[in-house]
């Protein structure tokens, strides 16, 4: 009886180490794997828009939620997204955007938008306010940037150009074990046109020192 008893002893002991080391690897796993993107390469995802910024008279930064706090986008370094709307006659469209923000940004992503007078997916842009939903799928792109994969980039853009070249500089320059150098011709008709003026200054001004 004694050694029956010793015997339930020892199996328990051996169930309940069996759980702990099975905990203790699903936990390891679950704060070392890196999140899942939501993006979706084939169906159109909803995202919340929760903030509108106007930058000027006719460019505005809008903020998205993803689904919860601890969410990523999911966006390649060097790739695009489509987005859906509809334009003045309620006709749908489909374009394709650069955020600037990056899956270091966690919760939420950012596109800065010029709306143009004619533009189909700017009137979308322009009709949308906080608490709307914007369609969203991807990734899309051929181009997947890589940390050192050049020794430099020679960048040219103009007017809203200047996102997808953003959007590799400041992992660039985020990154201090990537030793890219960047050079970039950035043109606009007015000063008033230049796009992420701010985050440009400050992306340079944070690297040089």
């Amino acid at each position: 009886m004694e050694s029956l008893q010793s015997h339930r002893v020892e199996m328990i002991s051996i169930a309940v180490a069996l759980v702990a080391i099975g905990a203790g690897t699903a936990f390891y796993f679950y704060i070392t794997k890196k999140p899942k993107g939501f993006l979706d390469p084939e169906n159109f995802k909803e995202y919340k828009l929760v903030k509108r910024t106007e930058l000027s008279h006719n460019v505005a930064k809008f903020k998205f939620a993803l689904p919860t706090p601890n969410s990523v986008l999911g966006l390649p370094i060097g790739q695009h997204m489509s987005c859906r709307g509809k334009d003045n006659v309620g006709e749908e469209v489909v374009k394709p955007y650069t955020p600037t923000t990056l899956d270091s940004d966690i919760g939420y992503f950012e596109l800065v938008i010029k709306m143009y007078p004619q533009g189909r997916m700017s009137q979308h842009f322009r009709e949308m306010r906080e608490g709307d939903y914007l369609a969203v799928k991807g990734p899309k792109g051929r181009f997947k940037y890589q940390p050192n994969q050049v020794r430099a980039f020679g960048m040219i853009a103009g007017g809203t150009g200047i996102t997808p070249m953003f959007q590799v500089t400041r992992a660039i320059l985020e990154n201090p074990d990537d030793k890219t150098n960047i050079h970039l011709i950035y043109a606009n008709v007015t000063y008033e046109d230049i796009l992420l003026k701010v985050n440009l200054s400050l992306s340079f001004l944070c690297w040089m020192y």
